[in-house]
This record gives structure tokens, sequence and C-alpha cells, in this order.
């Protein structure tokens, strides 16, 4: 070897150790016990978990945050609250990477696509490192547990619920969150089989909102101007029905047209108090986020765990909504 090849050689494992130092360096001042405020309120805390939402803005994973962060209080646990800003895979991966670099106690996640996250995953856990999936599966990985909503029941309830309100007669549009979210393809999918038989019923558009309110508006928008022959709208993520409700409001067809949204989020609520949106797919955020916690202790300190647990869904209308918007978190949906 010359020593000109020598020198590179010498230059390239330098920054290769550089980096991984700069990385092991941050994943410990994020993840080992990071956040003093929580650490400061219970001395000698049990264990520490990370959760990873999909986005952490989105107010539905709030909830589950908010569930989990309870639990984490009563058990005394650390709990992390991070991940992507709005929803992005990389980043998504990334976080859990530096999770398993910082050799937490436990990690609560939302499945990704499959072929991305399972290899991902099963590495975590081999490594000793238990992993809990949360409203969203990844069935083919090594996770101990999931917990959340069984979405395909979710979106063929949805279905039955577009049936019993539309009298059987509608021209659907369906706006998903992101077509390639498991998830998301067992809602629309549960959906198309509830309504397969009933004749009255088409589906005329399906576009993606990326998990966004603003996408969501700008596919309903476009729908209705493609296709005036819309009467209903079936969103399938949490910020579906809000991006859909505007723009029915914006072209003041809420007498006309049929929106039936996902999650219970305050910004749905409201619209359906206005009655723009008139049902929405109720599931149990808070449940999900409290229960990962009380499973992750029972992993770790070898109780047994059930390999999957399917929180409560169903489809609410106004009159089933509670006085107090707040309370709605913890209404039962049984």
């Amino acid at each position: 070897m010359s020593s000109f090849s020598k020198f590179l050689y010498s230059i390239g494992a330098v920054l290769f150790l550089l980096s991984f130092s700069i990385t092991c360096y941050y994943a410990y001042q994020i993840f080992n016990f990071g956040n003093k405020a929580e650490t400061a309120t219970a001395s000698k805390p049990r264990y520490h978990f990370v959760l990873v939402p999909e986005e952490l803005d989105n107010d539905y994973w709030r909830l589950v945050e908010n569930g989990a962060k309870e639990a984490a209080k009563d058990l005394n646990v650390v709990l992390e609250y991070i991940g992507p800003k709005q929803a992005n895979t990389e980043e998504h991966i990334r976080t859990l990477e530096m999770a398993a670099v910082s050799r937490v106690d436990g990690i609560l996640t939302q499945g990704l696509q499959e072929e991305q996250f399972t290899p991902l995953i099963n590495q975590i856990v081999e490594k000793g490192i238990p992993v809990i999936t949360v409203d969203t599966d990844a069935i083919t990985s090594k996770r101990l547990s999931y917990v959340g909503t069984d979405n395909y029941y979710s979106g063929f309830i949805a279905g039955q619920a577009l049936i019993e309100d539309t009298g059987g007669n509608a021209n659907v549009a369906i706006i998903t969150g992101n077509f390639n979210a498991s998830h998301q393809q067992l809602r629309v999918q549960g959906f198309k089989d509830a309504i397969q038989h009933a004749e009255g019923i088409d589906i005329i558009a399906i576009e993606e909102s990326n998990i966004t309110r603003v996408r969501a508006a700008e596919a309903a928008n476009r729908i209705l101007k493609e296709h005036p022959e819309i009467t209903a709208f079936y969103g399938t993520s949490a910020l579906d029905g809000i991006g859909i409700a505007q723009v029915v409001e914006h072209y003041q067809k809420q007498d006309q047209v049929y929106i039936l949204a996902f999650d219970t989020i305050e910004d749905t609520i409201q619209y359906m108090r206005r009655g723009t949106i008139d049902a929405t797919v109720m599931q149990e955020p808070y449940k999900m986020g409290y229960q990962s916690v009380q499973m992750m202790i029972d992993l770790i300190e070898r109780r047994s765990v059930p390999n999957t647990v399917h929180t409560k869904t169903r489809v609410i209308r106004v009159q089933d909504l509670p006085l107090d918007s707040r309370s709605i978190i913890r209404m039962d949906p049984s």
C-alpha cells in the first residue's frame, strides 16, 4: 500500500470514529435520562423507556403521549417522547437506532413499513431491548407485543356506519394518510369489504394526505372539483376529516356532503358539534399509551404479556359526545 493510500485510509478511519462518537454522544445526551425535569420528579426511577411516535406534534399522538406519561408517573418510570416533527420514515428509524445505542430499558413505537422496520426491530430485540408496537403493528417482526386498534375492524365498522347514515346510497371519496402505511391500508380494506354488497355505494376516488390536514384539504378540494357527484368522504387518519371539513365548509356543502372521520381530537369534535363532520371512528390513544408502559414493565419483570392487545373502537356521532370535550380521552368505547 502506498503512503498516499495509507494516508487516505487513516483519514477515513478517523472520520468514521468521529462520526460514531458523535452519534453515541448525542444518543447519550438525548436518551440517557436527558430530561432533567422528568427525572427530578422521582428518586431512583425503575426504568427508562422511549416512546417514538409517527410525528411529535400530531394531536392524536399527543393523546398517546399523555397516557404513557401518566403511566410513567404512576409507576415511577422515566419516559421520553421523541421522534420526527412530521411523518418521516428515515428520521423515525434514526431515532430508534439512537435509542438502541443508548441502551434504554424499553422502546415503544408505532410500526412502519414492514420491509424497513422489521430488520431494525429484530436487531434491537436481539440486543436485549424489548420493543412494543403501539397503534400500528409490525406483525412479522420480533416485537414482543402490540397495543392498539384492530385497524381492519375499525375500517369495517366505518363502512357499516356510512351505509347506515346514508341509507346505502353514496358516491364516496376516501382520503387516507399514507398509501404505504399498513394501518391505513387495513382501514381502507375493511371499509371496502363492509360496503362491497351495498349496491348504492360507489368509491369514486382515493387520495393520500401524507398525515397532514393541509394535504387532506388539497385532496378534498381537488376531488370535489373533478368529481362534483361526490356525496360522502371517509378520512382514515386523524387529520384527514379536519382537512375535508375545511373544504366542505368553504364550498358551503355541509348539508350535501357526508363526512366520516377518524379519531376524536379537539378539532374533529368541534366540526362534529357544528354539523360538518357527521361521525368519527373513536379509538383509545390514551389507553394505548398507558397500557403499553404497564406491559413493558411486565415484560422486563418476566410476567406474561399477550402477543396482541386490541383496544376498543366504535363509531360515534354528535349525540354521543360528552358536554366537556376534554373528557373524551377517557370515554369508554364499549
